[in-house]
């Protein structure tokens, strides 16, 4: 990072990005596109004013946002390119205590077979066929599934005979 001086005082100068003929017009897309996420067009904002020569403070005025979420984005684009900008880095929390894989074995279980006395798996039966709780089964039966696939969890959530109604 170069060093200026102002008024005897050393001031931090961002570093400068590059863009070679591939890239500015990719980013000049992505910041004008009306569909992708509101963030990746605004990423694309601001590695375009830093290639331009703004420094992190007047793309921060211009963009209305902060100057270290300016240079997080200048830095980050320096650092990995394009596949830095697609995607928000790894944020804390708890970690998963159920794998991956006992996840997908209650899901194909639950879309592609049926129990064998009934015609859909309950949360009690799914959990004692699988090997989890009850509690573990409903929050993974809550999971949304993505759009690609348009299937559905269909598990019955209480085991409870009532009689009919008449």
């Amino acid at each position: 990072m170069r060093r200026l001086y102002n008024r005897g005082r050393r001031m931090r100068v961002a570093r400068p990005i590059t863009l070679d003929s591939e890239q500015r017009p990719l980013l000049e897309q992505q910041s004008r596109a009306r569909s992708l996420p509101a963030r990746q067009v605004e990423r694309a904002r601001i590695v375009l004013r830093a290639a331009d020569g703004l420094q992190d403070k007047d793309i921060a005025a211009e963009l209305g946002i902060t100057p270290e979420k300016a240079a997080r984005w200048r830095n980050r684009f320096l650092d990995g390119g394009f596949a830095a900008l697609q995607k928000d880095a790894p944020r804390p929390g708890r970690p998963h205590t159920v794998p991956a894989a006992k996840v997908r074995q209650i899901v194909d279980k639950t879309t592609q077979e049926k129990p064998d006395p009934a015609t859909h798996w309950s949360t009690r039966t799914m959990a004692a066929a699988v090997g989890v709780s009850e509690a573990t089964v409903r929050r993974i039966s809550w999971i949304k599934p993505r759009r690609e696939s348009r299937t559905t969890l269909r598990l019955l959530r209480v085991e409870t005979w009532r009689p009919p109604r008449k």
